[in-house]
């Protein structure tokens, strides 16, 4: 019996042991790193053509009121912030004028009264 118990003692404190000395694989970071700059501002009459007739084409009604254009991943992207009354909505384009993506809208919030 005490055989045994020997033996069981010896198991655990050996898995006690290896459980104690496992290394965690941990993701390191890329090495290659996405180059982007701060945006820079951008005069909407310096906006591509391309950029303004897709807005006056998908976005008829909507004016744009904000531009600017920065660099990521040796592209240039601009962003276009077009509004239409209350709503916002920004824009992205690449350096040919493609559209590539919305950003999100901001619509107003409801305003609801207070009871009183």
């Amino acid at each position: 019996m005490k055989k045994v118990i020997f033996i069981m003692v010896l198991l655990m404190s050996a898995l006690v042991i290896n459980a104690q000395t496992t290394t965690k694989t941990t993701k390191s970071p890329s090495t290659t790193k996405t180059a982007k700059t701060a945006p820079t501002p951008v005069n909407v009459a310096d906006l591509p053509k391309t950029i303004t007739d897709n807005v006056e084409k998908d976005y008829a009604g909507y004016t744009i009121k904000d531009a600017s254009s920065m660099m990521a991943n040796n592209a240039t992207m601009y962003h276009v912030v077009v509004t239409k009354g209350s709503s916002t909505e920004t824009l992205v384009y690449d350096s040919n004028g493609k559209f590539l993506k919305k950003l999100g809208s901001k619509a107003p919030a409801h305003k609801t009264a207070k009871k009183k």
